[in-house]
């Protein structure tokens, strides 16, 4: 009988599909942990805009601003106001938004912080007073 050497096309396309799944299987994995990632970073951010500005502009001021932008909150990391799509807050493209309510010259009672998430629905901070 004669043996022959190497692998029959019905093999190698076996170890191709399998090959092609595993690496389908990692790129859709990895979206999913960088999407998570994205919108962790997305949280942080609201956060932070959020106790800046109840602990630290509202006790200052007694009120909320209009516009909140690093000149305003200078408690935290200015690279906070960036979304992870490099817009940042006010931008019409950012996933970021400041929504303020009940303002007479530029002086607000109120106002809701929001995040548009990609693995959740939105990331969303109110005013407390």
């Amino acid at each position: 009988m004669k043996t022959r050497k190497g692998f029959t096309a019905i093999e190698l396309a076996l170890v191709a599909l399998v090959f092609s799944a595993a690496v389908v299987f990692f790129f859709v994995q990895k979206a999913n942990v960088d999407a998570l990632n994205r919108d962790e970073k997305s949280k942080i951010a609201i956060n932070a805009m959020y106790y800046d500005l109840e602990e630290v502009y509202y006790k200052a001021h007694g009120y909320y601003p209009a516009k909140v932008n690093e000149n305003d909150l200078t408690a935290i990391d200015p690279q906070l106001f960036t979304d992870p799509y490099g817009y940042n807050i006010g931008d019409s493209l950012s996933s970021y938004r400041y929504e303020p309510t009940g303002c007479t010259d530029n002086k607000c009672t109120s106002y809701t912080l929001r995040a548009t998430l990609e693995k959740e629905d939105d990331f969303i901070k109110s005013g407390r007073h």
